[in-house]
C-alpha cells in the first residue's frame, strides 16, 4: 500500500498498486491503466483515420507491429541507460532480469522511437504516406501518455524533488516522509493541453502539410518533458556524463521539430498536396443510378 497526500489541497489517498490477483499472479493498476490508454488511443485514431485519407485497418495493421515493438524499445532504452541494475556480480548482463518487465522499467522515449520506426516500415509496406499515418498517431500517443502517467501515480513513482507549492505531493521515500513535485501530474496535464490543441486544429481543418500534427506533437511533448524531466529524481543519465538522457532527447527533438515545421511552412505547401485530398482526386466518381436521376 502507498499513502499519497496533497496537503495543500486537503487530499489523501491510500493506493494499492495491485488491481487484482489470479492465484499468485498479480495484475497491477499500472498495466491496467496503460492498457486503457492504449485502447482509447487506438479507438480515437481509427475514428479519425478518414480525415487523413486512411482506413481504420491501416491503424490496426500498424498497431499490430508497433505495440509490441514499442514495449521492446521502451525496455531496451531503459536497460541501456540503467544497465548497472541488470548486471550479475561478475559484470555480465542478467538476461532474466532484463526480461522481467512486470516490475516496471520502461522508458517512454524508447517506446516512441521504436514505435515510429515500425510505423514507418508498415507505411512503406502498405504504400501509404508515413507523414499522414504519423499525424493521426500523434493523437493516440498523447491519449496513451495522458492515461499512462496515472499508472505512475498508483505506484507512487515518477515524482520530482522537494517543494512547498500548494499542489505538492506528500509520500514516504525510503522510510522518510517528503513533499515533492507531482511530476506525473504535470506531464499528464501538459499532454492533455496538447491533445486539446491538436483536436482544435483538426476541428478547424488547419493542417498545412502531412506530418504537421506529428511534428507539433514532438515539439509540444519535447518542450514540456524537457522541463519536467529536470524536476524528476529518477532520471536516466547519459552514461557517466551527468546529462539527463530524456531531457536531452526532449529538447533536441523539440528543436528539430520546430525547425522542420518552419521549413515546411516556408516552402508554402498547398492543400491539394495533403494525402487525404490527393486520394479524393484519384477515387472514381460513382455515376448516379436511374432512381437518383
Amino acid at each position: 500500500m502507498n499513502t499519497v497526500t496533497f496537503p495543500g489541497l486537503g487530499l489523501a489517498f491510500t493506493l494499492d498498486p495491485v488491481a487484482f490477483s489470479i492465484g499468485s499472479f498479480h495484475i497491477y493498476w499500472y498495466g491496467v491503466i496503460i492498457a486503457l490508454g492504449f485502447f482509447l488511443g487506438v479507438a480515437f485514431c481509427c475514428w479519425q483515420a478518414k480525415k487523413f485519407g486512411l482506413k481504420p485497418d491501416d491503424i490496426l495493421d500498424m498497431i499490430l507491429f508497433a505495440a509490441p515493438g514499442g514495449i521492446i524499445g521502451a525496455r531496451l532504452y531503459y536497460i541501456i541507460f540503467n544497465s548497472e541494475i541488470y548486471r550479475n556480480d561478475d559484470g555480465s548482463l542478467n538476461l532474466m532480469a532484463c526480461l522481467d518487465i512486470h516490475r516496471g522499467g520502461l522508458a517512454i522515449y524508447g517506446g516512441i522511437i521504436a514505435g515510429v520506426l515500425i510505423a514507418f516500415l508498415v507505411a512503406r509496406y502498405k504504400k501509404i504516406p508515413f507523414p499522414a499515418l504519423a499525424d493521426v498517431c500523434a493523437f493516440g500517443l498523447l491519449i496513451g501518455q495522458i492515461a499512462g502517467r496515472w499508472g505512475n501515480f498508483m505506484n507512487a513513482e515518477a515524482h520530482g524533488g522537494p517543494t512547498d507549492l500548494p499542489w505538492r505531493m506528500g509520500l514516504e521515500i525510503g522510510g522518510k516522509y517528503m513533499e515533492v513535485h507531482p511530476t506525473f501530474l504535470y506531464e499528464s496535464l501538459w499532454n492533455l493541453v496538447g491533445l486539446c490543441l491538436l483536436c482544435w486544429l483538426l476541428h478547424k481543418g488547419l493542417r498545412a502539410f502531412d506530418g504537421m500534427y506529428f511534428l507539433l506533437y514532438v515539439a509540444w511533448y519535447g518542450l514540456g518533458r524537457g522541463f519536467i524531466e529536470g524536476l524528476r529524481t529518477d532520471s536516466l543519465y547519459l552514461f557517466s556524463t551527468g546529462i539527463r538522457t530524456s531531457q536531452l532527447v526532449a529538447f533536441l527533438s523539440c528543436a528539430a521539430a520546430v525547425c522542420l515545421i518552419l521549413w515546411k511552412l516556408y516552402t508554402h505547401p498547398k492543400p491539394e498536396d495533403l494525402y487525404v485530398n490527393r486520394k479524393k482526386e484519384t477515387e472514381p466518381t460513382m455515376k448516379p443510378t436511374r432512381e437518383e436521376r
